[in-house]
């Protein structure tokens, strides 16, 4: 048996035994959410600014990894030696619980006892799991801080940890706790988390209003540069846009809050890109959130693949691009308009030494789509 040396901006499928060429680090972070280790990278390169500015200590070295890269036994006994046993604080947040990668989190856990280093295994949602408590070496407290930065997401709670494990490690360092993101809001390019009296002062008095709803998920890793770039292009064609973060159409809270916003700014078009339908094929339709403003519903599609594997099929989106963003929103009655943002090529990041994937916006098919809003719009506000 060989190892693989892992190729930087190359994400292997775990079945091969690998080496994920890394070198040692402070802390250490693994994850199976790709979004997730971005928002971290992304956190990371904030903390290394700030400590350049005010001339202080460096921030503390992290390495970020997707364990599912690290299934073959060989790759995590590696690891484990290599990076595990050198680190001073380890992070797992994995989803199905120990049994989903039971000889990497007792591997971590036997060298971390023994070695003394902090340990957090955490869940990879809002569910508490003792079994993973028990493989951890931290006090509970200081598990489920960490896991509550993560489950909440987004760039203030990833800096916060990231502030926080640095103070756990002994530095001097200010933290904040976790701050709760909403189930569904409102969102601003530069603001962050909204209101509508905040939106306001972005509009134009009196223009048409064009939604965006989109999923949570975006704001939580930070990867929300094709809804800014669909904002700017909606404004530089006169619109208001109304970008909405929601959980999912079925969930209630997403649901109330969307026919909320929408009483308060009724809007003249409606960008989605959301996935999936709330009615079922073949059954009577099922009204939606999104319905209520009576106005137009263009489908919008943040692609699961690259622009040049896109580029290069004859199907263009993937099959399950194809099910989740054309055929399932057809039987709630929405338009598709088309791909405007596609999943970037593995970037390796140097300073967490792994492959780092987000989508990214296609300007030219964000125009098309801003124009096709924008055409829209006028056509709701032309008298019959």
């Amino acid at each position: 048996m060989h190892l693989l040396a892992a190729t930087p901006g190359v994400v292997s499928d775990g079945s091969e035994a690998v080496d994920l060429g890394q070198s040692p680090g402070d802390i250490v972070v693994l994850s199976a959410a790709d979004t997730e280790l971005a928002a971290l990278a992304a956190a990371q390169a904030r903390a290394e600014d700030r400590a350049e500015d005010a001339a202080g200590a460096a921030a503390p070295s992290l390495r970020l990894g997707n364990f599912l890269q690290l299934k073959h036994h060989m790759s995590v006994d590696l690891y484990v030696d290599t990076i595990v046993s050198h680190a001073k604080l380890v992070v797992v947040r994995m989803l199905g619980g120990v049994s989903y990668w039971p000889y990497g989190v007792e591997q971590i856990a036997v060298t971390c006892r023994r070695k003394g280093i902090a340990f957090a295994a955490v869940p990879g949602d809002d569910q508490p799991d003792p079994d993973l408590t028990q493989h951890s070496t931290l006090p509970a407290d200081d598990i489920h801080r960490i896991w509550q930065y993560l489950v909440h997401g987004g760039p203030v709670n990833a800096d916060n940890l990231l502030a926080y494990a640095a103070a756990l490690l002994g530095g001097e360092t200010d933290w904040n706790e976790p701050v709760p993101l909403l189930t569904a809001g409102l969102y601003w390019p530069g603001h962050g988390i909204a209101d509508l009296a905040t939106l306001r002062t972005e509009w134009v008095a009196d223009a048409p209003v064009a939604a965006i709803t989109f999923y949570r998920a975006l704001v939580q890793s930070g990867n929300l540069e094709p809804v800014d770039a669909l904002v700017r292009a909606l404004q530089a064609r006169g619109l208001n846009p109304l970008p909405v973060y929601i959980q999912s159409l079925k969930e209630t809270v997403s649901a109330g809050i969307l026919l909320a916003t929408f009483a308060d700014a009724p809007p003249d078009v409606i960008l989605n890109a959301t996935g999936f339908a709330v009615s079922t094929p073949g059954a009577d339709r099922t009204k939606t959130p999104l319905d209520r403003p009576g106005c137009p519903i263009l489908q919008t599609v943040f692609a699961a693949t690259t622009k040049d594997v896109w580029a290069a099929s004859d199907t263009g989106l993937i099959a399950r691009d194809i099910a989740m963003n054309v055929a399932l929103p057809e039987v709630d009655g929405r338009v598709l308009s088309r791909a405007v943002a596609f999943k970037s090529e593995a970037r390796f990041d140097d300073a967490t030494q792994t492959s780092v994937v987000k989508h990214l916006p296609a300007d030219d098919r964000v125009a098309f789509v801003a124009d096709l809003a924008a055409a829209w719009a006028k056509l709701r506000r032309t008298p019959a």
